[in-house]
């Protein structure tokens, strides 16, 4: 495999983590501690700031990757906690004082080991928030929940106007005005410090006694003249002296040395103050102008914007920032503190680094770097940062910061401009919901507040709003097509314009944070928190300033200078490109991949329209430049290589995480980097990667195209450097185009919500494929976003764990987690994994789990001409798509084309060699059953028919298969009423017992069915036997008036001329009949049955004229029958003995007499239909020298001279009389008169 990660630049890009929630679900919390508003008050910027948890770098700590920012505005302090690993509930809370001003610098927040203390200055009062530290909030060391609380969870519950949390700033006498600055403390004995710059100079520090101590609150003041500490409570009397409002301080920082509390205070007078707070003294005096150049005149200048930073580490020690806010330019500079004898202290001078920016916003000093963020005129952001001791020529290092939306949105005539303006509105790259909920407002002139709505919800709402608007100010009836485009692009742009306003509002920044554990920077702005990652070099080239571009000398990316050189000027050219692509050009070749058409193409026709419309010769500008780069291809080569993502091997793996790993870590590795806010950035990271790149290689490939127009021109090479280029580099940088449009698609394309049905639904078809368990698919944790891109399901539910795994397979797990390195990693890893020309399969595999059916589809169709990986296994999935609309046609065709790259590809083989799986001699073979017992689970029998006739040209040589294979298709056949055809199928099975399962299953179903006229005429070669067995076996064992399984089996006999059997099965039923059914209607059918069987044996010749009979008291066996037993209860030692007596046709006539009999008798006396067969009746009848032949009951039962009529009647009635003796016991004689 590749490197890891691509090579990094020294530059940095935002990427900004947009909130999903319509509204924020913040607690406000209201503390009045009765002051009253101070006349005249002064107002004080909006500022914000973070607090970095010690332990946030630590793999195995609850409070990994885990931070607290807040911002100020008037009254208002807002505290978030935010993780990267977890999401936190009860989260964020607003802390509104009433009739009081945040100050500058008036939020500090400290740990202890058992809390988080948040200390609060306004003008007239300070505050201490004491909170539980999160690792005192769980009992247990193993926390495994995705959500945990946060530690604003009971800030309800305090009591924040208790003495023991707030205080009221005592004002001294004659004092006018409020404080401006702060700065607060914790002691190591628990105390809160506030200090606070003095209205009339000098510093005014506040303590709070300790919270657990009934302490009050004292009051010290530092100024120049004297010190003096007064502890005899609220009413210091004011300190005579040397005053002037030069001392009066405009920023303060405080640091704990060596058992003693150090303030730094930058005055007015532009000289830097520290103070002892133990001493009470002020240890060191300097004048910050000595350290910069040309301070003619600024010395009468009295300071406003100057700030002060600090830094500590245990090898450089205290170093101090400050920054000198003087007219038209700004400078930084860079101290370190030094301990001289006798507590004596020094500064020493390090850097001095110059901005020329206009508004510093804020910065952060680091052991190592000046971080500053700027506003310019344009109230464009703008954010830098330098090394303060190892800088070219002090030249600060790049942070490209994300653009605002574009001001205009560019609609094709093709396009539906409201669907166009909401595609860009609701993209979750552009704008956060509270600027559109806000817009929204405005819009609809405040009639009515927006409650907590969805996306979608909210989505609805705006196009309700713009279009509500459009038609109220309608007033014609008849429009034109056109016309009304107009009107729709008029509004929705209005409603857009209303939009980028908000937008720019909460886009506003007011603070920069950097964590001193993992290195992490985030941009702390008015509605959302932005992080800053590092910039690939690749990216950084093509990202890069044109006076950063000129002035650079080499790139990371080569390690070879005369490339490296190469490589510089080819990307100015690109630049050069990059400005004359129209937006009207930039959207043609965007339609031309979104359509699938050709990349080489369309580059052509864009360079096409900048050949002719080249009005400020940027062609030939183009053309000189390229005449410098001296090895164009080597440069090319460099830069595509660094581009492709495509890996030898499969990224991450189905392992464990950390195997071998403690229990503890396993679960933190579970949890790393997986809540919304780390999805959301690791995504959007990917996302903007992919927009970088695809516009990097569309220049690029609009360069090489003017290269071939130059020909010979600009190449020192000639024809062979031409041919490379139209056969190799070209086509290289069209796929790559490709992939990166691809990429950049489906970061921006929304996941669906699903109904609950269809995801059980699709999780029993992968049952079915076995898939449903694999770890690709296993959504084992996920976090609600919303709206969520398909980019961050398939990171949550999958990408993540297979990240992590890769990148702690070899790491240890105690080393510190540095954000720079880590989601550079992760960023990559994730780009790899989506990456079509890498052999994983596992993003589609994500969307298919998902019932994404519809991205899918698309993601099929973008990669379907370019992409040569995974084409089998595209087709399988497409396939599914189709299947789950109801296409089945298109989803059999897809599957069978699949078949082809079974034993190709890593998916289809996954998917054919799982271990239930049958037997089969081929993969192919395996996929087929796959896919037939899927298409089995939909129920859609034909097309299992198709596809079985399919697979059975492909088990030519494998008789288990092609047996299985029949039995499905006549299975289906049979489901679908097709009868001839599951009989053929029934026939070609070369199994002999599934044939004959088949067989008894045909019986059956067309018997249930009614259908035996199929059943009797289709031909059983070689079956025949079977048939009947079946049949008789059916008969004999279900009950004989529910079925018909007799006169089934007498009429195959007879549609075959076999009169005897025929005339076999309706003795053999009739005989039933009269031991089993004691009614008039067995009766009747006893007789019919005889008759029946009489007609039989005189379609015979005399001779052949007899059936055989098992004699009275036989067992019919069936096969599977259970043992007999005897009256014991114990088996019969013996088996039954079968009797067996001969009938010819007189004895049937005997037997047809004396049931007509017994029927005569049961019309006239009911009751004696329930007699069985008597063995004297028998007797009486074989004894008596002459039949009954009765022409009349003959001919009444449908049956004329079966023989010569010899009626006798005293025969008849000696029957009778006979059976009147029998029944004498139970019936009344009267019965017989």
């Amino acid at each position: 495999m590749r490197k890891m990660a691509a090579v990094l630049e020294r530059s940095f890009i935002e990427i900004c983590g947009f909130e999903r929630e319509t509204l924020h679900r913040v607690r406000e919390v209201t503390v009045n501690l009765g002051v009253s508003a101070l006349p005249g008050g002064v107002k004080f910027a909006d500022s914000a700031g973070a607090f970095h948890y010690e332990d946030s770098g630590k793999l195995l700590s609850v409070t990994s990757n885990r931070f607290i920012h807040w911002s100020t505005s008037g009254d208002t302090v807002q505290l978030v906690e935010q993780s990267l690993d977890t999401n936190l509930l009860n989260n964020a809370v607003k802390l509104k004082f009433t009739h009081c001003t945040v100050l500058l610098g008036g939020v500090t927040i400290q740990e202890t080991l058992n809390n988080v203390i948040i200390l609060v200055s306004t003008n007239q009062s300070v505050h201490r928030l004491l909170l539980p530290h999160p690792s005192r909030m769980y009992r247990s060391e193993l926390v495994t929940e995705l959500h945990m609380q946060s530690i604003f969870t009971d800030v309800g519950k305090l009591s924040l106007q208790d003495p023991s949390h707030s205080a009221i700033i005592p004002s001294s006498v004659g004092q006018t005005g409020s404080p401006s600055t702060s700065t607060a403390w914790l002691s190591q004995s628990g105390e809160a410090h506030y200090a606070l710059g003095s209205p009339a100079g000098g510093i005014m520090v506040v303590t709070l006694a300790p919270h657990d101590t009934q302490g009050g609150v004292s009051v010290l003041e530092l100024k120049r003249s004297s010190m003096m500490q007064r502890l005899s409570g609220w009413m210091p009397t004011a300190i005579r002296g040397e005053q002037s409002p030069a001392d009066l301080v405009l920023s303060l920082a405080v640091r704990e040395l060596e058992e003693d509390s150090f303030i730094f205070a930058l005055c007015q007078d532009h000289k830097l103050r520290m103070w002892s707070f133990r001493e009470q003294a002020c240890l060191l005096e300097a004048d910050m102008l000595d350290y910069m150049p040309a301070c003619k005149g600024v010395k009468r200048l009295a300071g406003q914007g100057h700030r002060l930073r600090l830094a500590f580490s245990s090898t450089t020690g205290l170093c101090l920032s400050v920054y000198l806010a003087v007219p038209q330019r700004g400078q930084f500079t860079v101290l370190q503190l030094v301990a001289t004898d006798n507590n004596r202290y020094s500064l020493d001078h390090i850097s001095s680094l110059f901005t020329t920016q206009e508004t510093l916003v804020d910065f952060t000093l680091t052991s190592t770097d000046i971080w500053g963020v700027w506003v310019d005129d344009s109230n464009t952001t703008v954010v830098k940062y330098i090394n303060f001791e190892h800088n070219t020529a002090g030249q600060w290092n790049q942070v490209f910061v994300q653009p605002p939306p574009e001001e205009e949105v560019h609609i094709g005539v093709d396009q539906d401009p409201r669907e166009t303006y909401l595609d860009v509105l609701f993209s979750p790259l552009r704008f956060t919901a509270s600027a559109i909920v806000k817009a929204l407002q405005i819009y609809r002139r405040g009639s009515e507040r927006i409650s907590d709505l969805s996306w979608e919800t909210l989505k609805k709402e705006v196009t309700v709003a713009v279009e509500s608007e459009l038609q109220s100010s309608v007033t014609e009836f008849e429009f034109s097509q056109e016309e009304y485009r107009q009107l729709q692009v008029e509004f929705w742009s209005k409603f857009y314009a209303c939009c980028l306003q908000y937008q720019e509002a909460v886009s506003m920044p007011l603070g920069l944070t950097v964590s001193q554990h993992t290195n992490m920077v985030c941009l702390l702005k008015k509605g959302f928190v932005s992080f800053l990652l590092p910039c690939f070099a690749v990216d950084h080239l093509y990202l890069s300033y044109d006076e950063y571009l000129f002035s650079e000398e080499e790139t990371p990316i080569t390690e070879d200078p005369e490339v490296g050189r190469d490589v510089l000027q080819l990307v100015q050219c690109l630049r050069l490109v990059s400005d004359a692509v129209s937006g009207e050009m930039a959207y043609e070749m965007e339609k031309a991949l979104e359509h699938l058409q050709s990349p080489e193409r369309a580059a052509e026709l864009v360079l096409e329209n900048m050949l002719s419309n080249d009005s400020d010769n940027v062609i030939e500008d183009i053309q000189n430049k390229l005449q410098d780069v001296r090895n164009p291809m080597a440069a090319m080569m460099v830069l595509l290589r660094e581009m492709d993502l495509e890996t030898d091997s499969e990224v991450g793996g189905e392992g464990p995480v950390a195997p071998g790993a403690t229990l503890n870590v396993r679960i933190s590795l579970s949890q790393l980097y997986g809540s919304s806010s780390a999805v959301s950035v690791v995504c959007q990271a990917v996302c903007n990667l992919a927009m970088t790149r695809a516009l990097f290689c569309r220049d690029l490939l609009i360069l090489q195209k003017l290269y071939l127009r130059f020909g010979d021109n600009v190449f020192l090479g000639g024809g062979a450097q031409l041919l490379q280029l139209q056969q190799d580099l070209i086509p290289r940088s069209s796929h790559l185009l490709s992939s990166y449009h691809l990429l950049k698609h489906i970061s921006q394309s929304l996941a669906s919500s699903v109904p609950i049905d269809i995801l059980d639904a699709n999780l029993q078809h992968l049952t079915v494929l076995e898939l449903s368990d694999t770890p690709t698919l296993s959504s084992s944790r996920s976090v609600v976003l919303s709206p969520q891109t398909v980019v961050e399901l398939f990171y949550q539910t999958a990408a993540r764990k297979i990240i992590i795994s890769q990148l702690f397979c070899q790491r240890q797990t105690n080393s510190l987690l540095l954000w720079t390195h880590m989601v550079s990693n992760v960023v990559h890893l994730l780009a790899q994994l989506l990456w079509p020309s890498n052999p994983g399969f596992q993003f589609p595999e994500c969307l298919m789990a998902n019932c994404q059916y519809t991205q899918l589809q698309e993601y099929v169709r973008l990669i379907g001409p370019w992409c040569q990986v995974n084409i089998g296994s595209c087709r399988f999935m497409l396939g599914q798509c189709y299947l789950a609309n109801g296409e089945g046609q298109k989803a059999l065709q897809c599957f069978q084309e699949a078949a082809t790259e079974v034993e190709k590809e890593e998916f289809l083989m996954r998917l054919t060699g799982s271990e239930e799986e049958e037997a089969a001699s081929t993969p192919r073979l395996q996929y087929y059953n796959k896919v037939l017992r899927l298409l089995e689970d939909v129920g859609l029998s034909e097309l299992v028919i198709q596809l079985a006739s399919l697979a059975i040209t492909e088990a030519v040589s494998d008789i288990n298969s092609q047996a299985a294979l029949w039995t499905r298709i006549f299975k289906h056949h049979l489901d679908l009423g097709h009868n001839s055809e599951a009989y053929e199928a029934l026939t070609q099975n070369p199994d002999s017992s599934m044939q004959l399962d088949c067989l008894r299953q045909l019986v059956v179903v067309l018997c249930e069915r009614s259908q035996l006229q199929d059943l009797v005429q289709f031909s059983y070669v070689n079956l025949h036997d079977e048939v009947v067995s079946i049949i008789e076996s059916r008969a004999r064992g279900l009950d004989l008036l529910a079925h018909n399984y007799y006169e089934l089996l007498y009429a195959f006999h007879i549609n075959r001329h076999n009169y005897r059997k025929a005339g076999t099965v309706m003795f053999e039923f009739g005989m039933r009949l009269g031991r089993e059914v004691r009614t008039r209607l067995g009766l009747q059918k006893q007789v019919n049955c005889y008759l029946a069987a009489l007609n039989c044996l005189r379609l015979i010749r005399p001779e052949y004229a007899w059936i055989v009979q098992p004699a009275s008291g036989a067992v019919y066996e069936r096969p599977g029958a259970s043992p007999k037993r005897n009256s014991d209860g114990e088996f019969s030692s013996e088996p039954v003995k079968r009797q067996v007596d001969i009938l010819e046709l007189k004895d049937l006539e005997k037997e047809y007499i004396l049931s007509r009999s017994r029927l005569t008798l049961a019309q006239h006396h009911p009751p004696s239909a329930a007699i069985a067969d008597l063995p004297e009746e028998e007797r009486l009848m074989s004894s008596s020298s002459s039949s009954v032949r009765s022409t009349t009951t003959l001919a009444g039962l449908g049956v004329s001279s079966i023989c010569p009529a010899r009626p006798t009647l005293a025969a008849a009635a000696e029957v009778l009389g006979l059976a009147s003796r029998r029944l004498s016991n139970t019936v009344h004689c009267s019965a017989f008169k």
